[in-house]
């Protein structure tokens, strides 16, 4: 009996995945598994992109100042800017998709957005967070998270302070740009969320890396946080 319980709850869990793991693919209404979010079930989970906005999202509505002209952004827009990123990103190694429940973009930068053991941004990567942050400027109805994660070398100490550091560096870059500091907040996960097997180097390449995730504000939004 035991036995059949835990089956069942391991189907239940594997289905609820599933389908929190589905995205949209803006250009053909195709749904398919993102890969980050494969990653991350085949890793330590999906929890730190299912959960909410990082500091909550009412008190940055109002610290953004952004107001009751949001409304109409969700949708085709946001569609309309995650083709536009698809298009300025395409062949550097950035990863474009929608996030795991369809209301946010993810950004997804890779392992050579920083050289080894740095936290500045290498020269071949500013073009790309130019691109990147010209479109947060252009659809500016929405908060920005900038998370760190790395790989397993090393202590879990220095990881986390590695990944808050280059999370905190790419902020600092988007705000350079022209992004409103007021929009984003960081957040360094060290090495709790590979998307990828830390038992090869190709693995940790990819868990060596920092995602932006864009919450678009609706008029709903905005009005509960007024």
């Amino acid at each position: 009996m035991t036995k059949s319980r835990i089956f069942v709850s391991s189907i239940a869990a594997l289905s609820l995945v599933s389908l929190s793991a589905c995205v949209t693919d803006p250009n053909t209404g195709e749904r398919y598994v993102s890969r980050t979010a494969i990653g991350g079930v085949g890793g330590a989970g999906l929890g730190y992109l299912l959960g909410g906005l990082i500091g909550g999202k009412t008190a940055r509505i109002v610290g953004a100042g952004i107001g009751a002209a949001a409304g109409g952004y969700v949708g085709y827009r946001m569609d309309e800017q995650i083709r536009e990123l698809e298009e300025v990103t395409a062949g550097t190694g950035v990863d474009v998709t929608e996030t795991p429940e369809g209301d946010g973009i993810l950004v997804n930068l890779p392992d050579v957005t920083f050289a080894v053991d740095s936290a500045t941004v290498s020269p071949a990567m500013r073009a790309v967070l130019d691109d990147v942050a010209q479109s947060m400027i252009t659809y500016p109805n929405s908060l920005i998270d900038v998370m760190g994660h790395t790989d397993s070398t090393g202590s879990a100490q220095y990881n986390l302070d590695l990944s808050r550091r280059r999370a905190e560096s790419v902020a600092n870059y988007l705000v350079s740009r022209g992004v409103s500091r007021a929009r984003i907040e960081t957040i360094g996960y060290g090495e709790d969320y590979p998307i990828a097997d830390n038992a090869t180097e190709a693995g940790r390449a990819q868990n060596r890396r920092v995602e932006i995730r864009i919450t678009p504000i609706t008029e709903q939004d905005v009005n509960a946080a007024y």
